[in-house]
């Protein structure tokens, strides 16, 4: 979209959710001024809209009806703009193509320094107090992550605030997102946000634009900045308030049979555009593409997204929540079968450890174990000192300790435990170099430690000294 347009789109996004009222005193509109309103609007659609011959037909249907005196009874300019709406919508069947009033100074030219400046602080306002479009996260009974999310905003944004909200879900045993109140937004978030419940490339979504007559397509994202939830159940409720970005969300997931889908059929909107100034008095909202699903190579345009379970929009949380209760249980059955095995195999490998034997082996075992979120660097280091204190199986805990420095190299503290496991072998040449390198780390990054790996490298090089 070109700057200028994007501009005015921003002012009067953010004019229409502040709720400017219109001049309570408004001169009627004559027909005149109608027909001219009529005109600019008809060679807006055929310049942008993205079906050309339904632009040229709404055009003819606009003009016709202003003949046939169908206009004669808007004199307001709210009632005008609800009219062309009507008609316009008659034929293009397209609920994202809107006509409203133009709001105080949405004309760019119109603006004073004084009205642009309450119009950023009051969308500074705005803005906090949506959140992104976040509106609530929380655990439910029988670790059920609940999402209500009401926007999609733009990921520079909104990006780290889906973090911050994903974050706590990310340990649940199953997600319900509810989309009953979100009217939609950007695209990009949608991709952002759908990329969390995947862990391989997937191509959500494309974007088709008349302007340059080009494709835009949508994949997953590789990196989200937060935990990814690939396995976990999830459910998306919907109703018919659920419109545009919100409806690609859940026609992505249903696509790829990833979610299912709780509640009422969608609004049926999928032609993103963008709003543009008819004149001083009236703004329109053009879909300028559509969105084409690589599965189904169509889209949810006038018909909605159909969920699988269909109950009344007010009963759909409820049923989500029976359908996760039983999912988070089956979630959780075969993750202890799956986490069993892992550590079942791990534990088994460092028994049958030899001092010249299966450090590679352990070394898969403990990477397996960290990839499945059982293990990391502190609870390897703990499974160490188990093994070296409680266990008294030096052997066993070295192995450990070693495993730890490759899996986690940057770390002073694990080059620290693998001295003192050296040091109970009777490695102390090594160990010397096992606690250099701690000491080398620990100052590099400043480790609060430092003085404890280094005391712990004296009593090393001492030893080596002492010895005959």
């Amino acid at each position: 979209m070109k700057q200028r347009n994007l501009t005015l789109t921003v002012l009067y996004l953010l004019a229409a959710f502040l709720a400017h009222p219109i001049q309570a005193q408004e001169t009627a509109l004559t027909a005149d001024f109608k027909q001219e309103t009529i005109e600019k609007l008809s060679a807006l659609l055929q310049e942008r809209y993205v079906f050309p011959d339904i632009a040229k037909a709404t055009g003819e249907h606009l003009s016709k009806q202003f003949k046939a005196g169908v206009f004669d009874a808007a004199q307001e300019v709210r009632s005008f703009a609800d009219a062309l709406t009507r008609e316009a919508q008659a034929i293009t069947k397209d609920k994202h193509l809107r006509v409203r009033p133009a709001p105080p100074f949405a004309v760019q030219t119109a603006a004073t320094p004084a009205q642009m400046t309450e119009a950023m602080l009051q969308d500074r306002v705005r803005q906090r107090e949506i959140t992104a479009g976040f509106a609530a996260a929380q655990k439910l009974e029988g670790n059920i992550g609940y999402l209500d999310l009401r926007g999609f905003a733009h990921p520079q944004a909104g990006a780290a605030i889906a973090d911050h909200y994903m974050a706590l879900l990310a340990t649940s045993d199953a997600v319900i997102i509810d989309l009953r109140k979100n009217g939609g937004g950007n695209p990009a978030m949608v991709q952002y946000l759908c990329s969390y419940f995947f862990d391989k490339r997937v191509h959500l979504n494309s974007l088709y634009w008349r302007d340059g007559d080009r494709t835009e397509e949508f994949w997953t994202l590789d990196k989200v900045g937060g935990k990814k939830m690939p396995d976990v159940p999830l459910f998306v409720l919907t109703g018919n308030r659920t419109f545009s970005g919100a409806e690609e969300f859940s026609y992505n997931m249903q696509t790829q049979k990833r979610a299912t889908l709780v509640g009422e059929t969608t609004g049926g909107g999928a032609n993103p555009g963008g709003s543009v100034p008819v004149n001083d008095k009236f703004m329109v909202f053009i879909p300028m593409g559509k969105a084409v699903n690589p599965v189904t190579k169509t889209n949810w345009e006038g018909v909605g997204v159909v969920p699988e379970v269909q109950v009344p929009e007010a009963e759909a949380l409820a049923k989500a929540l029976e359908l996760a209760g039983a999912a988070a249980d089956e979630f959780r059955r075969k993750n202890r079968e799956t986490h069993a095995a892992l550590l079942r195999e791990l534990f088994e490998t460092l028994e049958n450890h030899t001092a010249a034997g299966s450090t590679d082996k352990v070394l898969a075992s403990l990477r397996k174990n960290c990839d499945a979120g059982l293990m990391d660097e502190p609870g390897i280091n703990a499974l160490g000192y188990e093994y070296l204190m409680r266990h008294k199986k030096a052997r066993a805990a070295e192995v450990v300790f070693y495993c730890n420095t490759v899996l986690f190299p940057h770390s002073a503290n694990v080059y620290d435990s693998y001295g003192e496991a050296l040091v109970a072998n009777g490695k102390n040449s090594e160990a010397v170099t096992a606690y250099r390198k701690a000491v080398e780390i620990g100052k590099t990054g400043n480790d609060p430690n430092l003085g404890l790996f280094e005391e712990n490298l004296k009593k090393a090089e001492a030893k080596v000294v002492k010895r005959p």
